[in-house]
Order: C-alpha cells, then sequence, then structure tokens
C-alpha cells in the first residue's frame, strides 16, 4: 500500500471517513431519486450538467426546479455551453427566474458545428474543445448525487424503459459533500463574474464510516483521475472490472491493465456492444482488443442497450463518476469521480457488474483475429480520424 499512500499528496482532496453511499442503477431509479431531493430542498440547489436536452426529463427538472425556486430555495445550475446546445429557447426563457441562476462553461461563439470546427482545425483554438463534462446535483449541502447522466430523455425514455441507456449514479451524504459543494463552487467563479459564496455547511458524519474521496481531471494540471485508477490497477490482487461507454484508453491505462492481467488478477472490460451513440469510437476500440486479449484481459460487451456506465472496481476500491477514461476525456474535459473504499458497497458493485456480464457477449481471441475484411477497414478508418483529433491541439 507504500505506493497509494505516496500519491495522496498530489491530489486535490484527502480521504474522509465517516460517508454513506448507495449505488442507483438505470434513470428510471435514479431520476425520480434527483426530482424527489429537488422537492425535498430548503437551501441551496446546485446543479452541474454536461449533456442537457429539452425533452420529457429536461421539463420534468425544470418544473422541480421552479417549484423550488418558488418556496425562495437559491438554485444555481452550471451547464457545458456545447453540451445544452439541444435546450431549446423557451426552456431558457422557463429557467428565467429570480432565485435561478445559470452560468455556461466556455461560452461558444457560435453554436454552429461548421463554425467551431473552423476555429478548432484552422485556427488553432484548441480551448473551444475544453468541455465540463462533470454530473453532480447537490443539494442543501448535505446530499449530493453523482455519476455519468445527462438530462436528456435517453436515460429515462416515455414510454420505452427497455430502451434507457444504462448507466449508474451514486447518493452521497457524509463529509465528502462538502468537496463536491467546493469543487462546485471553484468551477462556477471561473465560469462566471457572479461570484458564488456559500455558506460553510457541516455535512452529517454517519457511524458506518464509509471512505470517500474524489478525484479531478482539470485541464491545468496532470490528472488525478488516470493517476488514481492506474496505481489502484497496479495494486489490485483480486480483480480489476472496468465499464466505460468509450474505451480509448491511453496508453499506460492499457499497460495497467495487461500487467494486472499476467499477474493473475481478473481483468475484465465491460463495453457498449452494437448499440451505442458512437460507432466510430467502439471501431478504435476493436483495434485495441487483441493485445488485452492476448494478455489475459477479457472483453465483454454489453447488448440490450446502450451501455453508458462509467465504474471501476479493483478490489474493495470502487469508482464511478463522468470520466470515461478515454484520451479525449482526459486531455480536454473537467472530469469529477467519487472513489469509494468499502467492502460492503464494493460487493454490491460487484453484484451489479455480474448482472451486467451475464447480459454481454465475451469476445475471444479468435474471434477478434478472424474479424472481416470490412471490419478491419473500418476500424483503419477511425484510427485514422482518431490520429488527427489526436494533433489538433499540438
Amino acid at each position: 500500500m507504500n505506493g497509494l499512500s505516496d500519491t495522496s499528496r498530489r491530489f486535490h482532496f484527502p480521504w474522509r471517513e465517516g460517508n454513506r453511499f448507495e449505488i442507483l442503477v438505470d434513470g428510471s431509479n435514479f431520476l425520480p431519486r434527483m426530482l424527489d431531493a429537488i422537492h425535498s430542498a430548503r437551501e441551496t440547489i446546485l446543479l452541474e450538467m454536461y449533456l442537457v436536452e429539452s425533452g420529457a426529463v429536461v421539463d420534468r427538472f425544470i418544473t422541480a426546479l421552479l417549484d423550488a425556486a418558488e418556496r425562495d430555495v437559491q438554485a444555481y445550475l452550471l451547464l457545458d455551453d456545447y453540451g445544452a446546445i439541444g435546450l431549446k429557447q423557451r426552456d431558457r426563457e422557463r429557467l428565467e427566474h429570480r432565485n435561478i441562476h445559470i452560468a455556461y462553461y466556455n461560452r461558444l461563439r457560435s453554436h454552429s458545428t461548421l463554425h467551431n470546427l473552423y476555429r478548432i482545425f484552422l485556427l488553432r483554438q484548441e480551448h473551444a474543445l475544453y468541455r465540463n463534462h462533470r454530473k453532480l446535483l447537490l443539494l442543501d449541502g448535505q446530499t449530493a448525487y453523482v455519476g455519468g447522466t445527462g438530462l436528456v430523455d435517453e436515460f429515462d425514455p416515455p414510454g420505452h424503459p427497455e430502451m434507457q441507456w444504462r448507466e449508474t449514479m451514486i447518493r452521497i451524504q457524509g463529509p465528502v459533500v462538502a468537496d463536491w459543494q467546493q469543487l462546485f463552487t471553484t468551477t462556477w467563479n471561473q465560469s462566471t463574474a457572479q461570484v458564488l459564496s456559500l455558506p460553510d455547511v457541516i455535512p452529517v458524519e454517519h457511524a458506518d464510516a464509509q471512505r470517500g474521496r474524489i478525484t479531478v481531471n482539470d485541464i491545468e494540471r496532470y490528472s488525478e483521475v488516470m493517476l488514481s485508477l492506474t496505481s489502484h490497477i497496479a495494486h489490485a490482487r483480486h480483480r480489476v472490472w472496468f465499464a466505460t461507454a468509450y474505451f480509448v484508453p491511453r496508453w499506460r491505462i492499457r499497460r495497467a491493465l495487461k500487467r494486472a492481467a499476467k499477474a493473475g488478477v481478473d481483468v475484465r472490460l465491460l463495453l457498449p456492444g452494437p448499440i451505442t451513440d458512437h460507432p466510430g469510437v467502439r471501431y478504435i476500440s476493436h483495434r485495441l482488443y487483441g493485445r488485452l486479449m492476448k494478455n489475459g484481459v477479457r472483453i465483454f460487451e454489453y447488448q440490450p442497450r446502450f451501455l453508458h456506465a462509467k465504474s471501476v472496481l479493483c478490489d474493495d476500491w470502487v469508482a464511478i463518476g463522468s470520466s470515461n477514461f478515454d484520451r479525449w476525456n482526459l486531455r480536454w474535459n473537467l472530469e469529477a469521480n467519487q472513489e469509494i473504499k468499502d467492502e460492503i458497497l464494493a460487493g454490491q458493485v460487484r453484484e451489479v457488474f455480474e448482472q451486467d456480464f451475464s447480459n454481454s457477449v465475451e469476445f475471444s481471441y479468435e474471434q477478434w483475429y478472424r474479424r472481416s475484411w470490412y471490419k478491419r477497414l473500418l476500424q483503419w478508418f477511425w484510427k485514422q480520424v482518431e490520429i488527427v483529433s489526436q494533433k489538433i491541439g499540438r
């Protein structure tokens, strides 16, 4: 454990005792819980989201926020400007209330895709790519919801629960909530001239004493998210189970996974199957399968729905949050994960993984090796797209 403790000085936030964590699977379960929490808020609501799009889900959240605002609850919404392109003008106008305050991260000069591609590729304005990919709902400084959701209908499609994106959120209470509030406040104050100064709140400490820590990716410095992940993979003794929506990791992560598998650790990847919102990314991922499987890494592709979850389990260490651990996320995005060290919660996460594995198809090296020339061509093409994207900021 010395290697893990030696890295602790390189993180924004320390490990904190006395927290209580609850795993929530799928939007049909966690979105009603989040809405109920907004309806129960008494003083403040902090909402930080990347993907926000007009529809039934957003309508429910706007209604809840307006109801809270009428009770004189102060609501602060920090939205990514690009991620909120799909929020229609009528919904933006509905949010105009004296007690609802909205800030947009990294405002774009135009929402035109062609205009932004011109800025990125020709003018080399890499900062246009910087996005806030974090997902957080925090209420009264006491309860937080963190994970990978967005406020879009895909997470709870009206009338079609069987099509909802597979996602995990975590409900948080305890001292670590104060760190989430500090992180939100810092990002808000960097995004707008409207300074947010919230009163210091001491969250209730719980007797069950689950340990938790926030890790962040903040663009300006090294990625705590990747540092912690690779360190815990390297120190795992029994299992490394890894779920992500977009598997295009840096070589350090791939090397750590291969080394762990060769050392006898049960290393499994849970990745999207044919149902995905970015088929090109899946083809890029497929190019990486061969060497990973050859080194003992098992790869499962989830079949029933689009797997959008971002979860890692290394023995009794769990990380759940906004980061997909891919090269783009860790280069251009603000990310934040909730880390937990607790045997009971790790067991609950293990059960969720096992259920997802049972709904997946495992790839074999033979299957990957004998893939068709057409799939090889698609994988080569999307690899070239990835290479170009990596050169944008150089």
